[in-house]
Parts: C-alpha cells; sequence; structure tokens
C-alpha cells in the first residue's frame, strides 16, 4: 500500500514536471530564459510554489530542465525526420525541409527556441550559456557529419568544406525564422527553400528531382 501511495506521488511529480517544462519552453521562445521564475510557472499553472521548487530547487536547475526538455522537441521535429532517409543529398535536403517547417509551423510560439535563447546568452558565461552552447555545436556536429557523409557518398563535391556548408545553410534557415517571426511573413520561408536549393544544386554531383524550382502561385509566400 505504502509503495502504491509512492509510485502515485512520483507519477503526480512527473506530470506536474511535464506541464511546467511545457509551459517554460513556450516562455522560453518569446521572453526568453531570464523571464522564467518559479513563482510566475506556480501562478500561471495554479500551482504551489514550494511544489514547483521541490521538483526543480532554482531558477538555473529550471532553466536547463527547459533546455533539455527543448533539445528533446527540437530533435523529435528536425533531426528524427532527417534520419528516416539514407545518408546523401536527399537526407540534407529533408534536414533542411524539417528545419524550415519547425520555425513555420510555430512549434515553438516565439520560432526557433534556440535561436532565441542563444542571442540572449551570447556573451556571458555559466550553466546555462553553456548548456546553449553545448547544445548548439551538437547541432551544428550532426549537420556536418550528414554534409560528410554526402561527401563520402559521391552525392556532393568536395569543392565546399563541411564546415563552410554547414554555415551557409544554418545563415539561411536562421535568418528565415528572425525575418518570418519579426514581419509575421511567410515569404522569408520561400526564399530560404530558393537559396537552399541553389546552394545544393552547385555542391551537387547529381541531378535530383527535389532540387528542382517549384512553379510558385502569385500568392506564394504570404501567409
Amino acid at each position: 500500500m505504502t509503495e502504491r501511495r509512492l509510485d502515485g506521488r512520483v507519477e503526480r511529480g512527473n506530470q506536474t514536471r511535464r506541464l511546467v517544462l511545457q509551459r517554460t519552453v513556450q516562455v522560453g521562445s518569446t521572453e526568453g530564459l531570464e523571464a522564467l521564475s518559479l513563482g510566475r510557472l506556480a501562478t500561471e499553472l495554479k500551482l504551489s510554489k514550494s511544489g514547483v521548487f521541490a521538483l526543480f530547487g532554482s531558477k538555473e536547475e529550471l532553466q536547463l530542465a527547459t533546455i533539455r526538455a527543448a533539445s528533446k522537441i527540437y530533435v523529435d521535429n528536425v533531426v528524427r525526420p532527417a534520419l528516416a532517409h539514407p545518408p546523401g543529398l536527399r537526407r540534407i535536403w529533408e534536414l533542411s525541409e524539417s528545419w524550415i517547417r519547425y520555425s513555420s509551423e510555430r512549434v515553438f510560439p516565439g520560432g526557433c527556441f534556440f535561436q532565441k535563447v542563444s542571442a540572449e546568452y551570447s556573451s556571458r558565461v555559466g550553466p546555462v550559456p553553456d548548456a546553449i552552447r553545448s547544445a548548439d555545436s551538437g547541432w551544428r556536429g550532426f549537420i556536418r557529419q550528414t554534409i560528410v557523409e554526402a561527401q563520402d557518398a559521391g552525392d556532393l563535391t568536395s569543392d565546399r568544406t563541411a564546415e563552410q556548408l554547414t554555415f551557409e545553410l544554418t545563415a539561411f534557415w536562421e535568418s528565415s525564422n528572425t525575418q518570418s517571426v519579426l514581419m509575421d511573413s511567410e515569404a522569408p520561408y520561400v526564399q530560404a527553400r530558393t537559396a537552399v536549393r541553389a546552394l545544393l544544386r552547385a555542391a551537387s554531383t547529381m541531378e535530383a528531382d527535389f532540387l528542382r524550382e517549384p512553379v510558385l502561385s502569385r500568392s506564394a509566400g504570404s501567409r
């Protein structure tokens, strides 16, 4: 009986933790991690402040838990869809498509969570900015590895290094996110796709149907 009560308490704690983190990733993407506080979350979610404190212990741990939760959402929405395709040019294209979809569909209401918090903590030191930098390094490392695999498969030339292609691809994606959120427009995503197609066609050793520019209607790019 005691074990059952303990199991029930643990599950309620896990449910509360998931509820809190669902809210913190939303706030983080729109207002930044500094906007998070245990008191605010307790009030907004109608929870006891002591209960929220028991789950996270401090604002810093709450911020770190939020980064971990956002990372899982990011992987599920951006990385996993690309991994459903074999290594090569197609995987790079699908990675681009999944990133644009993740941003344009507002998986996080403020656009890309990691762009928001990276700008917020870019010049700071400590566990929170370290966690953000680690997530960013892991993401860029994944892109580089994806490009290297495509080069090894013979799908891409070696005229551009994997590092350079990584820089250019992320620049297109991040710019589209920033401009879309700022201007409340879908047009930047159309422009990003056009730029990625041109970049991959220039670097490709093959003709690929998915890299052909589609015929756009007059309303394309408008929300």
